[in-house]
């Protein structure tokens, strides 16, 4: 079962915010580049090292890891498997 939610935050402007581009660099960081043209480095090592539940840590394997998509302006891991929301990436801010 695929469930599929539309958030919308019209204050924010998240909504219209978009990743145009993701690089892998290595050690579970990512270069992300936004629609605005914002781009941060994201390191999700700290993230997937402290979770505790078994499909998050899976991505520790840093081949499955590396192995992500760009869907629909989001990071995307095996068919939404692993996703993060656009705010906390643009601000740089993902924890457990």
């Amino acid at each position: 079962m695929k469930i599929i939610v539309n958030y919308k935050d019209s204050e924010s402007g998240f909504n219209q915010l978009k990743i145009d581009t993701a690089k892998y660099l290595s050690d579970y960081t990512i270069r992300i580049r936004f629609s605005d043209g914002k781009e941060n480095i994201i390191d999700f090592k700290p993230f997937l090292s402290k979770s505790l539940h078994p499909s998050i840590k899976k991505y520790l394997d840093e081949n499955k890891f590396s192995d992500f998509s760009l869907t629909d302006g989001n990071l995307n891991w095996n068919d939404y498997d692993l996703i993060f929301p656009i705010s906390d990436l643009y601000n740089g801010q993902i924890g457990v």
